[in-house]
């Protein structure tokens, strides 16, 4: 899976520019921007400070709140001037992305608290390509960018919107902009930047279903791995979350996580829930290693961490795994991180563990 990021941001600003310059003679300040209570030149102006605003909690590595700076317009400023600041902030976040190490975060508030440089590239592009359609909507001039541009912003932050044939229309659904047949208009959205559990030796990073579709596809889903590549489960795994995601069932949260140690940030595994919660708070939950990582109390860890987070919420009472009976590595996992045998058949054990 190729870094994608900088040139999306870049190609999302251009979009926006061009879209823009034609009503560059008017007054923005006179013309509301479409469904909002803000008008042209204010709307354009705070795409600039997403965008900066995004490029230095990424660039600055931001802990638990933005980067403590405003972004101000010089006196006298026209709208030539404001799609220049635009351009600007734009490539400061293309570079900022491009050059982000891989696993480095920085804070946003929603909904976990930080986001990687997909995730920040992914928002930037969102507010873009929302704001822009607002200003064009007011100002009366056409705009519908490349429908792989939101398709690829909806596979990394609303892995919760089941997609439809027009990825376009589903990104304005999304953003509460638009109308889709089946569906109820949004009054309330949010995105979802991935998940991401900490222990002491590894991070447990959600997949998004970008990630999904690349190891379903044989790619590396943007990781780099141990032995060069995830073992046989996690793509599976993969493929029953993108199924999910596709069929609108999809909670990032109890979907596949990759377990990528802190050492050299390099993939050992995968693990994550069979599916939601059913009406009792029970759900399944599986996990591998490369076989290069095994032997090292990696998933230990690592299923301690998830069933530890996965048990401290009210929807979830029960988790439970199936391990085959010849698997005695797998059973000693599940029996060091707190799990009891529960049943069994001729194949395969059932352990346990509650609240």
């Amino acid at each position: 899976m190729h870094a994608w990021g900088g040139d999306q941001v870049e190609e999302a600003v251009a979009g926006c520019v061009a879209a823009l310059r034609p009503a560059v003679d008017r007054d923005w300040t006179e013309v509301k921007a479409a469904g909002l209570d803000w008008n042209c030149h204010v709307t354009a102006f705070h795409i600039a400070e997403d965008l900066i605003a995004y490029a230095a909690n990424l660039a600055g590595r931001a802990k638990d709140d933005y980067v403590p700076f405003e972004l101000t317009l010089d006196e006298g400023t026209d709208n030539t001037g404001l799609l220049h600041v635009i351009e600007t902030t734009g490539a400061l976040l293309a570079a900022a992305v491009r050059t982000a190490p891989r696993e480095a975060r920085g804070f946003h508030p929603y909904p976990f608290r930080s986001a990687n440089r997909e995730g920040f590239a992914a928002m930037g592009i969102a507010e873009v390509l929302a704001h822009t359609y607002d200003i064009t909507g007011g100002l009366g001039l056409e705009y519908e960018p490349p429908a792989a541009l939101a398709e690829s912003v909806l596979t990394r932050i609303f892995p919760h919107v089941q997609p439809g044939p027009d990825h376009w229309r589903t990104f304005l659904w999304a953003t509460g902009r638009g109308e889709l047949p089946g569906r109820a208009r949004l009054t309330e959205w949010r995105w979802n930047n991935n998940l991401v559990i900490p222990t002491d030796r590894l991070t447990l990073q959600g997949l998004t279903p970008a990630a999904a579709h690349d190891l379903v596809a044989g790619g590396d889903g943007g990781f780099e791995w141990l032995d060069g590549g995830p073992f046989e489960g996690t793509r599976e795994a993969s493929g029953f979350m993108l199924k999910a995601y596709e069929g609108g069932v999809h909670r990032p949260e109890f979907g596949v996580f990759a377990l990528v140690r802190r050492e050299d940030g390099r993939a050992i595994g995968g693990i994550g829930f069979h599916g939601v919660p059913d009406e009792e708070g029970r759900t399944e939950i599986g996990y591998d290693l490369t076989e290069a990582a095994r032997g090292n109390g990696y998933a230990t860890e690592a299923l301690r961490a998830l069933s530890e987070w996965a048990l401290a919420r009210a929807d979830v009472h029960t988790l439970f795994a199936t391990i085959d009976r010849a698997n005695l590595p797998s059973q000693a996992v599940v029996t060091r991180a707190g799990f009891r045998k529960a049943g069994e058949d001729e194949e395969e054990l059932a352990y346990e563990l509650g609240r």
